[in-house]
């Protein structure tokens, strides 16, 4: 057993764990983290968020040199794709972030614990934690290498890939977004079930290089949590960029034959079979607490399988906290940073919040689409009265520059104080543009307040202004 005694030990090494970890250290607390992965950052650094949008931004690259360089008068040859620079390019950008985060580690002081942690009861007023290692037989197998003391415990161990029964991962053919981000060639034809965040972005790249794609989705709409008008918008331009939709359909089987999957699909068109070479399965992600020891820690689950906890972050056992994936809400990698930066404030004593009413997300499609606040839908269920101001990027002279003119901007204010109530953005660089609206709302602006700042022409923020003066009947350049 190790002799230190930590003030906290964080179980989990992602975009919850590491922040609650440095904020803490920052606070005065002695922390130890345990994380399996070689690396912190977790899915988000390692395997998600940043490496999906390397891969983002270098197929935009090779899609905007071969249609658009034309029309700005550059003339090239058509371009040929370096498949294999462009994923050693993604891992360098991985590794420059996980190097960053490690070497914030070491600056502040913090002890990281290489294994898989799990609750192990406590000894007097202590928690324990027993950490595992691989044996290094490659069986598998595993064995207790440490236990560690600490007077509180937070569990950040994130979530996974929800896979289809009928179609389980094989790592090949059938894959998570982890193995769609490192396709070793690109697919002839790509079959992503699941529009949502995931299924677009992956299949936006995926297309950019070449593929042809197919999104199957169950509902009417992707992003079915955006504003409608937002999502409509979004999927017309995608469709012009040549992915294909099976809306209101599902997946009823499926098989690896001979190197191909087949789709068996029923929707409003009848059933129908695809046939394909890669299939991306992304319809959710489910909370990690597989091998955590929560039963017996006396750790109590909701109905969706997610940890209940307090305001504090704190769960059903005295001294074990949780936040990220594992509790309800968003799964989002700024949800799990600001919960890990406000659970270790309150577990010093200040009375920090997160307010996730002004909780942003972002699809980083391209275009791009952001929302914060409430959808038009929402608004309207509720019986709630508003304005609406909504200003095309094609006014705009900036997005005119880019030749980037598709999307809109979307500001709803309460009809009577002119508070914005919420903020939906398709178009370039929606996802800058979005944390304007953020403070805004964070600070309880209004409309008004929003059409009195001053916005630096030509920018793309101006849209953002002219949706404000049109929520007031007030708009300059629409």
């Amino acid at each position: 057993m190790s002799a230190d005694i930590f003030d906290l030990i964080i179980i989990g090494g992602g975009p919850g764990g590491y922040v609650a970890a440095i904020r803490a250290s920052q606070l005065g607390l002695k922390v130890a983290l345990v994380e399996e992965r070689p690396t912190l950052g977790g899915v988000c650094t390692n395997e998600g968020c940043i490496p999906s949008k390397a891969l983002l931004d270098s197929s935009e690259h090779f899609a905007l040199a071969r249609d658009k360089f034309a029309s700005h008068g550059i003339i090239i040859d058509p371009p040929r794709l370096d498949l294999a620079r462009m994923l050693a390019r993604k891992d360098e950008v991985v590794k420059k972030n996980t190097d960053g985060i490690a070497f914030l580690f070491k600056k502040n002081g913090i002890t990281l614990v290489t294994g898989r942690g799990r609750l192990a009861g406590t000894e007097g007023e202590l928690q324990q934690v027993a950490v595992n290692g691989d044996r290094g037989t490659g069986t598998g197998e595993r064995e207790k290498i440490e236990m560690l003391s600490g007077r509180k415990v937070l569990l950040a161990t994130g979530s996974r890939a929800v896979e289809l029964p009928f179609l389980p991962f094989d790592g090949e053919r059938v894959v998570s977004a982890r193995e769609a981000l490192s396709f070793a060639a690109v697919p002839e034809h790509l079959v992503v079930i699941g529009a949502g965040y995931i299924g677009l972005e992956l299949g936006s790249v995926w297309r950019r290089l070449g593929a042809e794609v197919t999104v199957v989705e169950m509902l009417a709409r992707p992003l079915p949590t955006m504003d409608g008008q937002a999502a409509e918008a979004l999927l017309r331009v995608l469709k012009k960029q040549g992915i294909r939709f099976l809306l209101e359909t599902g997946v009823k089987s499926g098989a690896v034959q001979d190197g191909r999957v087949r789709l068996e699909v029923a929707g409003a068109a009848g059933d129908q079979q695809l046939v394909c070479d890669r299939v991306l399965v992304a319809v959710g992600r489910r909370p990690l607490t597989d091998g955590l020891g929560l039963e017996a820690a006396g750790v109590a689950l909701d109905d969706s399988g997610r940890l209940v906890v307090d305001e504090n972050f704190r769960t059903t056992a005295t001294g074990i906290y949780a936040v990220g994936d594992l509790i309800p809400g968003p799964m989002l990698a700024h949800k799990a940073s600001e919960e890990g930066i406000v659970f270790a404030e309150r577990l010093h004593g200040e009375l920090s919040r997160v307010e996730y009413e002004y909780l942003p997300g972002v699809c980083y499609t391209w275009p791009e689409a952001a929302a914060v606040g409430r959808t038009e839908e929402e608004l309207q269920q509720a019986g709630v009265a508003y304005a609406v101001g909504r200003f095309n990027f094609l006014a705009n002279g900036r997005a005119r520059c880019m030749d980037e003119t598709d999307g809109f901007v979307k500001i709803l204010a309460d009809k009577g104080t002119g508070r914005i109530l919420g903020v939906h953005i398709v178009g370039p660089r929606a996802s800058d543009l979005i944390a304007e609206a953020v403070t805004a709302m964070t600070f309880g602006g209004t409309a008004e307040d929003l059409a009195m700042t001053f916005h630096a022409h030509p920018t793309l923020a101006e849209a953002l202004k002219e949706a404000a003066l049109a929520a007031g009947n007030r708009a300059i350049h629409a």
